[in-house]
């Protein structure tokens, strides 16, 4: 089972040769024998973050052991203690028997933690102790019990201090892997298409059909916001809509190459038509980027400053701008 598991999940399952996505699955080839480290995946929505977590699992020594995957969003916080630590029969009310949590259930292997910005804050002080010494005591039990567990932990954002202790983030980055958006590694593209377009095709019992090369040509130029996700489901909606034939241009449910620029509202006073004030213009195009990527960071500055690939002094200069209202077109 585990083996076809790891050919299923393991390194050899990831299609991409872009030198930033080589980087990555060097970096998850160097954990497999780290069994006992703390991960932290960092990477935006769609970039495959899970996958990359059940790598490390199904590539390493753990790979016998369960894989046991957590929305940390999803937790209620009433009921957080009980669901990672388990409780005993009279706990509490409604307590009607032994219930074990997520860390008994991933006894032996990994832990893999979603949306850690998420998780409960009163829930932090606890999950951190039992990561420091591998101990955790289930509601209304008497005696602790020992954890071997591996924790991954991911994230689409540095989580602000209000959200998620320093402490544990610092604790789960024992070593980090930062995912490149697709935009980031447009090479892997057409390997990508080709690899979703022969699976889905096999799961509908078709032979995959060509790709017109307008198709690649678009998806070459897209931005894709929703990142390896979006580009499976496009391709899968294509495959259907095809009916089988040659994948053509009028397959694809993009209005646009590129989705920022077909989505982008027009500026205050810019006309539709050409000409306009070219250095206002590339101005405003900044402040705009810069208002989605605060958006997409919760307005925390620095993390804006890691999605857009640049530094903070830059950013606040933007903001100063946006303050003075400058820029207006």
């Amino acid at each position: 089972y585990a083996r076809q598991e790891n050919e299923r999940w393991g390194l050899s399952g990831f299609v991409g040769q872009s030198p930033s996505m080589k980087a990555v699955l060097e970096e998850i080839d160097l954990l497999s024998e780290a069994h006992a480290i703390s991960v932290l995946i960092t990477g935006e929505s769609g970039t495959g973050k899970e996958l990359i977590a059940r790598a490390i699992h199904f590539g390493g020594p753990r790979s016998e052991g369960p894989f046991v995957p957590v929305n940390c969003s999803a937790i209620p916080r009433d009921l957080a203690d009980a669901l990672f630590f388990g409780h005993v029969k009279g706990a509490f009310t409604g307590a009607d028997d032994d219930r074990e949590g997520y860390f008994a259930l991933a006894e032996g292997g990994t832990l893999f933690l979603d949306e850690i910005g998420d998780m409960p804050v009163d829930l932090q002080p606890k999950l951190l102790r039992t990561l420091e010494d591998s101990r955790y005591r289930p509601l209304g039990a008497r005696q602790e019990r020992t954890a071997d567990v591996r924790v991954v932990a991911a994230t689409a954002a540095d989580p602000s201090p209000e959200r998620l202790r320093r402490d544990l983030y610092f604790r789960l980055a024992q070593y980090s892997v930062a995912l490149p958006p697709l935009r980031h590694r447009r090479e892997d593209i057409p390997l990508l298409a080709g690899h979703f377009l022969r699976l889905l095709a096999g799961e509908m019992n078709r032979e995959p059909p060509a790709l017109d090369e307008a198709v690649l040509e678009v998806l070459m130029t897209y931005d894709f916001p929703g990142n390896v996700r979006e580009l499976k489901n496009l391709v899968e909606r294509a495959l259907i809509k095809s009916r089988g034939a040659e994948i053509r241009r009028e397959h694809l449910e993009l209005g646009q190459p590129t989705e920022a620029a077909s989505t982008a509202p027009v500026a205050p006073g810019v006309s539709s038509e050409l000409p306009f004030d070219l250095e206002r213009a590339a101005a405003w195009a900044e402040e705009e980027v810069l208002r989605r990527a605060l958006a997409q960071s919760d307005d925390n500055v620095s993390a804006a400053a890691r999605l857009l690939g640049t530094n903070r002094p830059r950013l606040y200069r933007i903001l100063e701008r946006l303050k003075d209202g400058t820029t207006d077109l």
